[in-house]
């Protein structure tokens, strides 16, 4: 029998995010889904054509019923002050939501928490949870406070203190904390022991091979190694930009990036104060050129900084893009995602922060091309046996309809 399942996601269609996938994908499974979220803005910073305050607040996506709440758009420029009022506007009218609709009209067997940035987004789900006693299942994909220091943009001690207490509230009231990493498991732990509810849940993506190749712009001749998805803090752009000036004289290398971000700006100064000219960048494309794009990569590149220790345990979602694309991946990272790295044996990987050792190995790979193919081909594999959209959530659905906590076998 199907459960009747609330999700809480602060983005969602026409936004591309993980919550689309599981709203449809337990529709299609029998399930009953309901999604509260916000009114799209993401990343253009604006309510798109056809959205707004008065216009599809309430609305369906692939069987599920939608309800919108208010929220103030991020901004075109999603400044931190902007972004903090974009958070917190979602988190109080969503609430209301809550408050005085959701806990007199509804009846859920079990709410989803789909807690990507930020963490106040959780919110109205767990007030939900605690009132009417609902499973909560809240799925983590990073890690806060630390997302804030790592980020940049908030470095008020008081406000990250109180970031931290509430997010161990948001810990204590939920059933289950599913994690996207398993080193996640010791960041979450910090500060008491959640290991009873603590079950791992890895991300997806979707199958580039399967998607269509749309007509992109040519991009250089060479041995292209491209950077998808935001260029920003997190990254550790500008140790990129160190192994890129050693590489600068070689011709033969092709660095593309495939994204914007607050990054952005710095990599365009960057190559014109050192007259650079193997870098392209695209800046944001749609998610429907992707395939296109990856395909004519050699290698993906993968990198996060070093000194944050979130930040190792982290396993961005670009990882499975790249080895769904059955691309070799090239990393300046710690943690899980060198792990899996190097236990698929689909690249090759040098430490966070150490760009000498990024170049080197760039070397070796744009000269090996048997290596290259075999990499890529283990990605691939891997991708096909742990991250597709079935696999993943069919395992939601077993922690949710058995409160169990089988667990795949991988390190991820």
């Amino acid at each position: 029998m199907g459960k009747r399942i609330l999700l809480v996601a602060q983005n969602f269609y026409p936004e591309f995010f993980k919550s689309n996938d599981i709203a449809s994908e337990m529709v299609k499974r029998g399930h009953c889904v309901d999604v509260l979220t916000g009114i799209p803005n993401y990343p253009e910073g604006v309510f798109p054509n056809g959205y707004g305050v008065f216009k599809k607040r309430i609305d369906n996506y692939k069987g599920a019923k939608v309800y919108r709440a208010f929220q103030i758009p991020r901004g075109r420029k999603a400044s931190g002050i902007r972004l903090a009022i974009n958070y917190l506007s979602f988190a109080f009218t969503s609430t209301f939501w809550v408050l005085f609709f959701f806990l007199f009209k509804k009846k859920y067997d079990a709410i989803i928490i789909h807690q990507t940035s930020p963490v106040t987004q959780s919110l109205p789900g767990i007030l939900l949870g605690k009132l009417k006693r609902i499973p909560i299942y809240t799925w983590v994909l990073d890690i806060w406070p630390d997302a804030m220091r790592s980020g940049g943009n908030v470095k008020n001690e008081t406000i990250i203190g109180l970031i931290d207490s509430f997010t161990q509230w948001v810990y204590r009231n939920s059933h289950k904390i599913l994690i996207s990493s398993k080193d996640f498991r010791e960041l979450i732990n910090r500060k008491a022991n959640y290991n009873n509810k603590i079950t791992h849940f890895p991300n997806w993506c979707d199958d580039m091979k399967a998607m269509p190749l749309l007509e992109i712009p040519p991009l250089p001749k060479g041995f292209k190694i491209m950077m998808a998805g935001n260029l920003g803090t997190a990254q550790d752009i500008r140790t990129v930009m160190n192994a890129v000036i050693l590489l600068k004289d070689n011709h033969s290398i092709q660095w593309i990036f495939v994204g914007d971000g607050s990054e952005k700006a710095y990599i365009e100064e960057y190559i014109s104060n050192n007259n650079i000219a193997n870098v392209t960048l695209t800046g944001r494309r749609p998610f429907n050129e992707m395939p296109a794009y990856f395909k004519e990569a050699d290698a993906m590149l993968l990198t996060l900084r070093a000194e944050y220790p979130h930040l190792k345990a982290v396993v961005p979602a670009r990882l499975q893009s790249y080895m769904s694309a059955g691309k070799a991946i090239l990393g300046m990272v710690d943690g899980g995602s060198c792990t899996v790295i190097k236990e698929c044996e689909c690249g090759l990987c040098a430490e966070a922060g150490d760009y000498q050792s990024l170049a080197k190995n760039i070397l070796t790979l744009s000269s090996n091309n048997e290596a290259k193919i075999m990499m890529g081909k283990n990605a691939r594999r891997y991708y096909e046996e742990y991250f597709t959209t079935d696999i993943c959530i069919s395992n939601l659905e077993r922690i949710i309809c058995s409160n169990g906590t089988k667990e795949t076998k991988h390190n991820v």
